[in-house]
C-alpha cells in the first residue's frame, strides 16, 4: 500500500499511550497494526519506556509523556495536542476513539487543525446515546456494531461501516472444560454502578439457592472516580449476603488467558456498556477458548445471535436459571462450548478483520 513512490503512513491514534494496552481502543488500534500490512505506523508510547515487548512490531513509537496523576480530560487535552502535530506528516489519521464525555469538544476543534489529513474513525463504544448528537464525523465512521452504526448514522455521521472486532485465534486457542471438583464461573465488568459486578453476585445467589455450586470469580476494572478496595468489599458483602460463600474479587488482571481457560462460564452482565467495546473481547476470548458466556441482552450483541445464552438487562432470577441450567447440562454445555468457538472463526478471525481495513486503507489512500 503507498502513496506515490513510497509506503502509507498513518498515525493511529487512541486516548493514550498505545502500549498502556488497558483500554478497547487501545486493544483494537493495535489489531489494526498487526492486521494492516505495507504501512508505515506511527502512535504514541508511554515515556519513560517501560520493559516489554512493543505493542506493534512494525512502524514508529513516538515517546508521549502522560503522569499517572494528570486527570482524564488533560490526558486527553495532551494527545490530541501531540496529535495534530505528527496528524500533518503521516497520510491518514486512524482514530480509535469511543465517544465520551470529551469526544463532542474534540470532535468540533481537532478536526479543522489537520489540513485537510484524511480520518478514518473507529468507535469501540459510545457512551451516552445523547453524546452523537452532540458531536461531529470526524472522517468516515467505523462501527464494531450494527446497533451502534444505526444509531450514529441517526446521530449525522453519515453512511457507518461496521467491521466487527478481531480475535487472535492462535492467542486463544480452544480449550476442553476444566476437570476440577467444582466449577468456576468468570465474572468480567467495571467497578461501580452498572458495572456487571452487582447483578452478576445476585443472579449467582439465584442459581446457588436453585442448587448449583461453583466458585465465583470477579475480574472487575477500575473506572475514575470509585474506590477499588472500598468496592471491593461492598461486593464481597453482597455476596455474603447472597449465600454465596466460594468468592473472590481480582481486579484488573493484565492477561485473562490463564483465567479464562480456568473458568466454566463467562458472565457479562452489566446493565450499560459505556464506553466498553460494543462486543467486548473478553467476550468473543471466551467464546474462542470454548466457554459459554451468558449476557445480558444488548442490541449489540445482535451479531453474536445464539452462540451466548441471553437474559433480559438486569433480570437477575433470569440469570441466575439460566447458569443453574449451564452448569447442570454437561451436554447443553458442550454444544455452547463448539458453537462459540466456531462462530468467532467465522465471524471474528484476522483474516476477515485485516481484509476489511486493508480495503478501507486503501480507498481512502486513494482518493
Amino acid at each position: 500500500m503507498t502513496a506515490g513512490a513510497r509506503r502509507a503512513r498513518v498515525l493511529l491514534l487512541t486516548s493514550g499511550p498505545l502500549d498502556r494496552r488497558n483500554g478497547a481502543d487501545t486493544e483494537l488500534a493495535t489489531a489494526v497494526a498487526e492486521a494492516v500490512a505495507d504501512v508505515d505506523f506511527t502512535w504514541f508510547a508511554r515515556w519513560p519506556r517501560r520493559r516489554g515487548q512493543r505493542p506493534v512490531a512494525r512502524g514508529r513509537p513516538v515517546p508521549l509523556p502522560v503522569p499517572d496523576v494528570l486527570p482524564q480530560g488533560l490526558k486527553r487535552l495532551q494527545t490530541a495536542a501531540a496529535g495534530v502535530v505528527l496528524a500533518r506528516r503521516v497520510d491518514l489519521v486512524h482514530v480509535v476513539l469511543a465517544i465520551d464525555d470529551a469526544f463532542p469538544l474534540f470532535s468540533r476543534l481537532w478536526p479543522p487543525l489537520l489540513r485537510g489529513t484524511p480520518v478514518l474513525h473507529t468507535v469501540p463504544g459510545v457512551h451516552d446515546p445523547r453524546l452523537p448528537r452532540r458531536s461531529r464525523p470526524l472522517g468516515q465512521t467505523v462501527a464494531l456494531s450494527s446497533a451502534t452504526a444505526r444509531e450514529l448514522s441517526a446521530a449525522g455521521f453519515g453512511h457507518v461501516l461496521v467491521v466487527p472486532p478481531v480475535v487472535r485465534l492462535d492467542r486463544w486457542p480452544y480449550m476442553p472444560r476444566p476437570s476440577g471438583p467444582t466449577p468456576r464461573v468468570l465474572v468480567v465488568g467495571h467497578h461501580g454502578p452498572h458495572g456487571g459486578a452487582e447483578e452478576a453476585v445476585r443472579a449467582a445467589g439465584v442459581a446457588a439457592r436453585a442448587g448449583a455450586r461453583f466458585r465465583l470469580t470477579l475480574a472487575l476494572r477500575p473506572r475514575p472516580g470509585h474506590h477499588v478496595r472500598a468496592y471491593g468489599a461492598s461486593v464481597l458483602a453482597l455476596a455474603e449476603r447472597e449465600g454465596l460463600r466460594d468468592v473472590e474479587v481480582l481486579g484488573y488482571v493484565p492477561d485473562m488467558r490463564e483465567l479464562v481457560a480456568s473458568a466454566d462460564v463467562l458472565l457479562f452482565v452489566p446493565r450499560v456498556l459505556g464506553v466498553k467495546s460494543d462486543v467486548p473481547l473478553t467476550v468473543l476470548e471466551a467464546l474462542s477458548t470454548g466457554r459459554p458466556v451468558i449476557v445480558g441482552d444488548h442490541p449489540q450483541f445482535a451479531a453474536l445471535g445464539d452462540t451466548v445464552l441471553r437474559a433480559p438487562v438486569g433480570d437477575a432470577r433470569r440469570t441466575g436459571h439460566l447458569l443453574r441450567q449451564l452448569l447442570d447440562r454437561p451436554h447443553w454445555w458442550q454444544v455452547l462450548s463448539e458453537q462459540g468457538r466456531a462462530t468467532v472463526e467465522e465471524r471474528f478471525g484476522p483474516e476477515r478483520f485485516a481484509a476489511r481495513y486493508t480495503g478501507l486503507y486503501r480507498e481512502l489512500l486513494d482518493r
